[in-house]
């Protein structure tokens, strides 16, 4: 009996430490991008996929170089991971919930549409990250060529907040911020001359890991896609309580937490969030 007792505690033990949550360390970015893994962690999404995550924002090319060194262990933005990864680094891109284009170009108020940027100046992040990729593409649209019409530079202020109060303060022309930004360009009195989804779609929310984690932690990887999609699914048929949560986590008004679900498309029947075969899970 003693012996049975031994193999059934033991037995009890071990699956315990089996379907023990993951602790792991998620890094996000400013704009929609944050918005799924903080909700997924928030709506006890994660939890329940037996993951036990700290959620971490780090800004410009920063979340790739942590990604590497193993400081964290999933990123959400897909841009400077994807570029990382052509460039040779050892990541990849797991999961992609949607389409849609969060950037908006915000401009001095004597400035009323994109051609009259010709000749001025426009802040940027890094060369290569969001801001920088999509304010090109912006321009472009409109008829202007990057470098010759118009001058990108690498603002000092990484934040969007820091840009658009350079902005405002007529040190630079216009830059360009992730949603729901484009609220506080306003209540700076700036004009919102173009926003990218009006004219294009990107995939820019998702998941991004190493090729160790995914060679090392499969399942636990499988796992993060799915609270993914659950928080996903909830962000399009839950408007109103998506709403509530995020100016709880963010500590902002219902107008800012409203724009930041704007990309988030409401569901239908053709509506498909799935998982990336780059990992092959």
């Amino acid at each position: 009996m003693l012996k049975i007792f031994v193999v059934l505690l033991s037995t009890f033990i071990f699956q315990g430490s089996v379907h023990a949550a993951d602790k792991i360390r998620i890094a996000y970015s400013a704009g929609t991008s944050s918005l799924l893994f903080l909700l997924a962690h928030k709506k006890g999404f994660l939890k329940a996929e037996g993951v036990d995550a700290d959620v971490i924002r780090m800004t410009g090319n920063v979340p790739v170089a942590a990604l590497v060194s193993g400081e964290i262990d999933y990123h959400t933005a897909l841009g400077t991971s994807v570029r990382g990864a052509i460039q040779g680094l050892p990541l990849r891109v797991v999961a992609a919930y949607g389409e849609g284009s969060s950037w908006v170009l915000a401009s001095r108020p004597s400035i009323k549409s994109v051609p009259e940027l010709k000749g001025k100046v426009i802040a940027v992040g890094n060369p290569g990250s969001g801001p920088d990729t999509n304010g090109r593409i912006m321009v472009k649209h409109f008829g202007l060529e990057p470098d010759r019409d118009v001058k990108f530079v690498a603002a000092a202020e990484g934040l969007p907040e820091g840009r658009l109060v350079r902005v405002q303060q007529g040190f630079i022309d216009a830059t360009v911020v992730p949603i729901p930004a484009d609220v506080s360009a306003k209540k700076l009195g700036l004009n919102v001359i173009a926003r990218s989804y009006e004219f294009y779609k990107s995939t820019e929310y998702g998941l991004i890991t190493t090729t160790r984690k995914i060679k090392e932690k499969r399942d636990e990887v499988k796992r993060m896609i799915v609270g993914g999609i659950k928080a996903s699914r909830y962000i399009r048929t839950n408007r109103d309580a998506t709403v509530q949560s995020l100016m709880e986590l963010f500590r902002t008004d219902r107008e800012m937490a409203g724009e930041t679900t704007s990309i988030f498309p409401k569901p239908s029947t053709t509506m498909v969030v799935r998982p990336t075969m780059a990992c092959g899970c």
